[in-house]
């Protein structure tokens, strides 16, 4: 069955146009949807995905169903259900394959009748709320075999948003295309975040639409010095020296200790979050993510302590000191991810095994998803915390972290990942990995960038500028009314 959510945003465009840069993006927004608003006037937008919390479409959806409702435009948000474990392995082996990486052989004709089956629950327990004038919007492979049944037995306007993908091609990206064009044929169009990512199939009625966020939701927005150490205070992530306004969260970071178990964050040492600088990366507990040779980078970064009389005095102080730490949501609490916590166990059992004065400077932290706007307040915290904000992914569709991290005039290390090179231009938005899976090159990049805090500075303010012009949610949700538009019956090409 698939379940229906609720958004309750409180932040409203009269909201962001009392803050001067965001009048005239938000200006060109209400003037792109009162051309649209009155051609959907009668129909209902809806946004399908697999799940309700954790990665970047679930963070992207409240948003864009508010400011479209406030719009004038209908819009309802959908999350297919099932209790099929093989559905979502097989969703996970799509999820890598279209990054060019795992087993073709997990695309099975079993595991394909348990696709067809769950697509089949959700489209009919759908059909009750959806009419053919509707306009449906599937989010990832997940959902993509129900929006084709309610596409053929509704006859509505369908669209696919693809958020993963890969700039080239070989067996596995194969493999996977070739399972999904049965189900992609009756779709009237697709977007996705670059165009080296559209399969053949789809040329022709594909548009490029980057992935966007919201500059004043909890994750993004600007935090006072006081909000920020309350939000540390209260998330277990700094012990209260002074009293704070606000109570601790419920639900609280976790932190790997030596033993290997997780335990609050604050049971033992401070983890230095405003006194220390600090190498971040927030992500999914996913293998492309590289979180393996990011940990061991940081080994050899810390070993350059060792390089006697050829560190400047400041720049050792600054390798004795920094810390490296990798946050991502509790894996329990993400439903379509079931390697997150196969990920985890890996990274926890190589933390256990470093030597004790490099394991004293790594924090590992599972964040809880209990309540989205804590978590959000989490992520916000930290990256505002970090001196340098790390995504060193393997492969990636669109890093929303990396725009986060740019709008917070963080400097960012990424990779030549196809999604991130949409975002972070080599040296002047940041810098670019040409290789994640080299541990040393990823220690020769952070001692450059931990070194020349000039460097890091203008690259954290172009970064901010770029995602201004380009990555917010008010030209995101601009280009995705204009595509609507052309795809409704009676509309010129």
């Amino acid at each position: 069955m698939t379940e229906f959510v609720d958004v309750d945003e409180s932040f409203t465009l009269e909201d962001y146009e009392t803050l001067a840069p965001l009048m005239g993006p938000v200006r060109e927004l209400r003037s792109d949807a009162r051309i649209v608003a009155p051609r959907l006037r009668d129909r209902t937008v809806w946004m399908v995905n697999s799940t309700v919390q954790g990665g970047g479409v679930a963070e992207m959806l409240p948003k864009m169903v508010s400011l479209l409702n406030e719009l004038g435009i209908r819009t309802r948000w959908g999350v297919i259900q099932t209790d099929e474990p093989e559905f979502f392995a097989l969703t996970k082996a799509l999820h890598n394959l279209i990054h060019g990486s795992g087993d073709p052989a997990a695309l099975t004709d079993e595991r394909r009748a348990v696709y067809d089956e769950v697509s089949r629950v959700n489209a009919d327990s759908m059909k009750g709320h959806i009419g053919p004038d509707d306009v449906l919007i599937v989010h990832d492979p997940q959902p993509m075999g129900m929006g084709r049944i309610l596409k053929q037995e509704l006859g509505l306007t369908t669209l696919w948003r693809c958020h993963i993908g890969l700039d080239h091609h070989g067996p596995q990206t194969r493999a996977a295309w070739n399972f999904l064009r049965r189900y992609a044929d009756d779709y009237d169009g697709a977007i996705f975040s670059a165009a080296e990512y559209i399969p053949d199939y789809f040329a022709g009625r594909s548009s490029v639409i980057c992935p966007a966020i919201d500059p004043c939701g909890h994750k993004n927005r600007e935090l006072s010095p006081h909000k920020l150490v309350g939000i540390l205070c209260n998330a277990g992530l700094k012990h209260e020296s002074q009293p704070v306004v606000t109570p601790p969260f419920e639900h609280q970071a976790m932190r790997l200790r030596d033993d290997g178990t997780f335990t609050t964050a604050m049971d033992d040492e401070q983890i230095g979050l405003l006194y220390r600088p600090i190498i971040s990366q927030i992500s999914r507990w996913d293998r492309l993510k590289g979180w393996s040779p990011l940990l061991e980078g940081f080994v050899r970064l810390k070993r350059r302590i060792d390089d006697g009389d050829a560190l400047a005095p400041r720049h050792r102080r600054r390798l004795e000191t920094v810390r490296l730490v990798m946050a991502g949501p509790d894996p329990a609490s993400i439903a379509d991810d079931p390697e997150g916590r196969e990920v985890l166990d890996d990274l926890c059992a190589a933390y256990t095994r470093l030597p004790d004065r490099i394991r004293d400077d790594v924090v590992l932290l599972t964040l809880p998803m209990d309540s989205r706007k804590q978590n959000a307040l989490m992520v916000n915290a930290l990256q505002r915390c970090s001196t340098i904000a790390v995504q060193n992914s393997i492969q990636e569709g669109f890093g929303l972290t990396v725009t986060e991290a740019m709008w917070k005039r963080v400097p960012v290390m990424g990779t030549h990942a196809c999604g991130i090179r949409q975002q972070v231009r080599d040296g002047v938005d940041g810098v670019l990995l040409r290789d994640p899976t080299d541990p040393g090159a990823i220690a020769r990049e952070l001692d450059t960038l931990l070194e020349n805090v000039m460097q890091r500075d203008l690259m954290a303010r172009s970064g901010q500028r770029r995602v201004f012009e380009k990555f917010l949610v008010y030209s995101q949700l601009c280009d995705l009314l204009r595509l609507i538009a052309s795809l409704l019956p009676g509309s010129r090409s």
